[in-house]
């Protein structure tokens, strides 16, 4: 069973290297087969010597950018999740509020951005500000579900035992929701790192994150950088969201002893007792 389980786990690292190599193969071959110039499609050789010579200016404008989205990210889970415990105690605020909290993901950030640099100023904390708006709806979804879907013969054991409004929701929603909340997190993250950098796009120099970086390369028309920094702020995205499922799962499996696996809910709940 130990070798079995090695085994999985190497074939589950080794599958996307597999498709990286791939990916790469390609693109040098079809570079080669039809003669593309450097100044249209650069050669991967290019793009990796590019990241190894920046690789300190990447590394900072990476950190900057991780603080942005992860601080956004923060913003938006504190809210969302606040939001999420009013809609489900109310059904009369669910209906008022919630088509405003679609506005946040129906409207393109590529319109919001601008306007919240524009009152807030040139800074860190728009950038911030630019995660927290675009990641905070699949919070609020997820969170809003999680929280009605109760098992009602649970629901109507605290009933009976005269739980209190905080103790029902302390005790039976909460802990109900958690694996649907961690999974709005999940979600969320990787599309904090994009807000972050879309916020950098816009902010420019003042806050030189990956977002100030991509649009002074493309300035520049400096290819390989560009393509170096697109890889730094894929890397980026990956890393946030593979370290956000790690501790959600660690958490789940710590306090509630399953995984973040929604066709387990029932059984997850009926632990609550």
């Amino acid at each position: 069973m130990t070798w079995s389980r090695v085994l999985n786990s190497m074939t589950a690292g080794l599958l996307p290297l597999l498709v990286l190599a791939s990916v790469i193969a390609v693109w040098h071959l079809a570079i080669a087969v039809f003669d593309i110039p450097g100044f249209i499609v650069p050669h991967p050789k290019d793009v990796f010597d590019a990241l190894r010579l920046l690789r300190v200016e990447l590394l900072e404008a990476t950190a900057r950018t991780a603080l942005a989205a992860v601080s956004g990210l923060a913003i938006s889970t504190f809210i969302g999740t606040l939001t999420a415990f009013a809609f489900a105690q109310s059904s009369v605020i669910r209906r008022a509020c919630y088509p405003y909290a679609i506005l946040f993901q129906t409207v393109p950030i590529i319109a919001i951005a601008p306007l919240i640099i524009l009152t807030f100023g040139r800074g860190f904390h728009s950038v911030t500000l630019v995660a927290a708006v675009i990641s905070i709806f699949p919070i609020v979804t997820n969170t809003t579900t999680g929280l009605m879907q109760i098992d009602p013969q649970l629901h109507e054991l605290f009933h009976l035992h005269n739980a209190g409004w905080w103790q029902t929701l302390w005790k039976l929603r909460l802990p109900s929701a958690m694996p649907w909340m961690i999974s709005g997190i999940r979600i969320a993250s990787g599309v904090a790192v994009v807000g972050a950098i879309v916020g950098e796009f816009f902010v420019g120099t003042s806050q030189p994150g990956l977002g100030a970086w991509i649009q002074r390369k493309t300035a520049s028309v400096d290819l390989p950088a560009l393509y170096a920094t697109i890889v730094a702020s894929t890397l980026l995205g990956i890393t946030v969201f593979a370290l956000l499922t790690w501790v959600g799962d660690a958490i789940l499996q710590r306090w509630f002893g399953m995984r973040l696996d929604g066709s387990t809910l029932p059984r997850r709940t009926a632990r609550l007792r």
